[in-house]
């Protein structure tokens, strides 16, 4: 028998992100998981949900690069502005 997703799945939806950082309020997360006990779509968007933030944990954060020197940054403006206005005299 297919699965029928009502109000209460996208309700299910929106909650768990919350649910899985531990900020749903108690109540909510007993409804929750009784949903959850008859749900194969929402188990399988948790499961998801779930391998989703772990690879985003195990993500090294990427450093920002040290800004430029200011003689680089003076060149690379004029050279900038240089080819504008070859381009608006071409």
């Amino acid at each position: 028998m297919a699965h029928e997703h009502t109000g209460d799945c996208r309700q299910i939806f929106a909650a768990l992100s919350e649910y899985l950082d531990m900020t749903l309020p108690v109540e909510s997360c007993a409804d929750l998981e009784e949903h959850l006990k008859d749900c194969p779509p929402c188990i399988e968007f948790l499961n998801s949900l779930r391998q989703t933030v772990s690879l985003c944990k195990d993500c090294d954060p990427i450093e920002k690069p040290e800004p430029l020197p200011e003689p680089s940054r003076d060149r690379l403006r004029d050279a900038y502005q240089k080819a504008i206005a070859a381009r608006a005299s071409g």
